[in-house]
């Protein structure tokens, strides 16, 4: 019986120069290998970063105790191209004008700081800038927000919120004021169509629509719905339950129609799919270095 590379090397179909030679793959050295890695999982990074999802650092106070200064959330950047944003979400957005910055960058930072937070910003792990915000929706297009009632609390269409997200609220004896956000009452607001009425929870000290106005619906980065950092506050930012029956807005418009069916998970669906690529890939790599290894004793 002719053996399996004396039959290859009377192979017409063969060309001559590879009859009787074994075909070896070059296997490229650790120290070319690991920069080329590291380029393809900053690129991955920042397209990632740029389209589906991205780390937010929580710069103030005005959301605690949900968030607390430090954390770091993980935010959906594609839900709203899907759907609406639902009242009691937590959200990202661009402020308006009309928003005053709740914090202010650091200056006179040294060159390899501003590089830091340049690379720190493209990967999406950097402080966000002075007009990113972070509240929760309390009332959409064409809803009635106001407050408050016979018991202090936000009404949206006349319903009362049972708020337990809230430790610190402001305070019923300060007079309202338009332009600052200190009194916890405020006039009702006809939420305008295309736009969201956010609040804080930390109500004493968060500066939001109750002041600065509603905000555009196109100005939603997205939707908060995970603390991934640090490991210990660990966990999802799911729509508390004192938002489930609302009634929908007198003044509906198209935008203030609730989706049917809204993606409650915020966006973990997404991570999974995600992170099977990644487990497959990584197999797959596993796998030919493997075969390699066994081509090539």
């Amino acid at each position: 019986m002719r053996r399996v590379d004396e039959a290859d090397d009377l192979d017409p179909w063969r060309p001559p120069s590879r009859r009787g030679r074994k075909v070896q793959r070059r296997q490229m050295p650790l120290w070319q290998e690991l920069p080329l890695l590291l380029i393809v999982a900053f690129c991955l990074a920042v397209l990632i970063r740029t389209f589906l999802l991205q780390a937010f650092y929580i710069p103030s106070g005005s959301m605690e105790d949900t968030l607390l200064v430090g954390d770091r959330v993980l935010v959906n950047k594609v839900v709203y191209d899907m759907r609406d944003p639902v009242r009691g979400e937590i959200v990202v957005f661009r402020g308006t004008e009309a928003w005053a910055p709740e914090f202010t960058d650091e200056p006179n930072l040294s060159f390899a700081d501003k590089v830091g937070r340049t690379v720190g910003d493209l990967v999406g792990v950097a402080r966000p800038g002075e007009k990113d915000f972070i509240k929760r929706v309390v009332g959409l297009p064409g809803d009635r927000v106001a407050c408050c009632d016979e018991q202090g609390r936000v009404t949206v269409n006349g319903t009362p919120l049972d708020e337990s997200y809230i430790v610190e609220d402001s305070p019923l004896d300060v007079p309202p004021n338009p332009q600052e956000c200190r009194s916890r009452r405020f006039a009702e607001v006809v939420v305008p169509s295309g736009q969201l009425f956010v609040m804080g929870d930390h109500r004493l000290v968060s500066q939001d629509a109750r002041c600065q106005g509603p905000v555009p619906i196109d100005n939603v980065i997205g939707r908060a719905f995970i603390i991934v950092w640090p490991s210990a506050r660990w966990t999802s930012l799911p729509v508390p339950p004192t938002f489930e029956n609302l009634p929908p807005p007198t003044a509906a418009t198209p935008e203030s129609s609730p989706p049917a069916n809204p993606d409650t998970s915020g966006g973990i669906a997404i991570i999974g799919p995600m992170l099977g690529i990644l487990a497959i890939t990584a197999r797959s790599r596993h796998s030919r270095s493997a075969r390699h290894r066994r081509l090539h004793p």
